[in-house]
């Protein structure tokens, strides 16, 4: 299982409503943070999350509305005596982005900040998950991020093992190992693989194929959608989404559960959702502060 929560949901600048884009992954003890926009720190602060839990930051593109809370949030976790590093992800330029506003601000930290740049194809281990970067298709370089927590093993039956001659100690163990124990194979006696949870972020991006092969079978595509379709062609002209775009990668990737975001100001959750649902029916409208449980096959919302 893993923790979604949605820290900031708007498009370009913040609302009364919505902040700019922030989302809080959690699997296991941490917390995968993708995009920082201005404000991100203070979501944080007010939200079920600790800031001091963030082991990686996954930045889709250099766009302000997406980096600008970078700063003030490093530079909070310096002052409140954090100790444990941080990485930082991005495409190229993120590492001069982050040291030139660490460098202007005065910004030093007491712990160690690593910044990879990624061009897509890229694996990072964090959090009990697998983070996969991918390209996308925007006015800058952009990528998307697939986080798939980490297949589990399947169950040992005791019984049926004892039932086959095995004892209980070593020999269970090695039989949880992958061994053959006295001529009993592990699929004789361990249930089939959990497969784990899974999320597709697309960041800012025109429609592109890159999102699809990506983003297969997932549990939940997390898909920008600045645009209705009314305004395909603002979306074209700005290399960003509609609702609609969105709704079509849900299918075509086989998703189990699309969640709209970076949605304009000028539109109403319930609108992007209607239009998406004439093409994917399992569609959400993220909302700042929604926390949702996210499993193999299905995501619950826990406020």
């Amino acid at each position: 299982m893993l923790e979604l929560l949605f820290l900031g949901t708007g498009a370009s600048v913040p609302s009364r409503d919505k902040a700019t884009s922030c989302i809080a992954v959690r699997g296991g003890s941490g917390i995968i943070l993708m995009d920082c926009g201005e404000g991100s720190q203070r979501q944080l602060m007010v939200s079920p999350l600790s800031f001091m839990k963030i082991k990686v930051i996954l930045i889709t593109h250099l766009h302000g509305d997406h980096v600008f809370g970078l700063p003030g949030l490093l530079q909070t976790m310096s002052l409140s005596g954090r100790k444990d590093p941080v990485d930082i992800y991005g495409p190229a330029g993120i590492k001069n982005c982050v040291e030139s506003f660490m460098s202007v601000t005065e910004g030093e930290t007491v712990y160690p900040v690593e910044i990879h740049e990624l061009s897509g194809g890229e694996e990072i281990s964090a959090c009990g998950t697998i983070i996969t970067a991918y390209p996308t298709v925007h006015s800058m370089p952009s990528l998307g991020y697939t986080i798939r927590e980490e297949d589990r093993p399947g169950k040992l039956d005791r019984q049926k093992a004892l039932s086959l001659g095995i004892q209980d100690g070593p020999d269970m163990a090695r039989l949880k190992n992958g061994e053959t124990v006295n001529g009993v194979t592990p699929d004789q006696v361990i249930g089939p693989t959990t497969k784990g949870a899974s999320i597709s972020y697309t960041g800012d991006t025109s429609p592109c194929q890159a999102v699809i092969d990506n983003s297969k079978d997932v549990s939940v595509l997390i898909h920008e959608s600045t645009y209705m379709s009314t305004e395909s062609a603002l979306a074209e002209e700005h290399a960003h989404s509609t609702a609609l775009d969105a709704a079509k990668a849900a299918v075509e990737s086989g998703s189990k559960c699309l969640i709209l975001t970076h949605i304009s100001n000028r539109y109403g959750n319930d609108d992007v959702v209607k239009e998406a649902k004439t093409v994917f029916e399992n569609t959400l409208a993220a909302r700042d502060m929604m926390f949702l449980e996210v499993t193999p096959d299905s995501v619950k919302q826990k406020n």
